[in-house]
């Protein structure tokens, strides 16, 4: 189930929310003035989220380190939106 709270929790219930975050291995939705602020995320959740694209930066890294071959950024951002609309490049 989501759990969305008013952001002053954060404030006057932070081990309740720590301890939900935790148990449940769900974010915790914020809101300020009924409107999203933020998502409280566990140290673990935050890592399955972004591991794999550090790990594919990194090997991009390595790829462009082992390579001479540079690109323009309206060289990459055609081949990408090529790509989106389904286009050969």
């Amino acid at each position: 189930m989501i759990n969305i709270r008013p952001v002053s929790d954060l404030r006057n219930k932070f081990p309740e929310i720590e301890e939900t975050v935790l148990e449940s291995g769900e974010p915790v939705f914020l809101t300020k003035n009924g409107y999203g602020t933020m998502v409280l995320l566990s140290i673990e959740q935050y890592s399955r989220l972004t591991d794999d694209t550090e790990r594919k930066l990194d090997e991009a890294d390595a790829a462009a380190a082992a390579s001479g071959v540079r690109y323009s950024a309206d060289e990459v951002f055609g081949r990408v939106r090529s790509h989106i609309r389904g286009q050969q490049i």
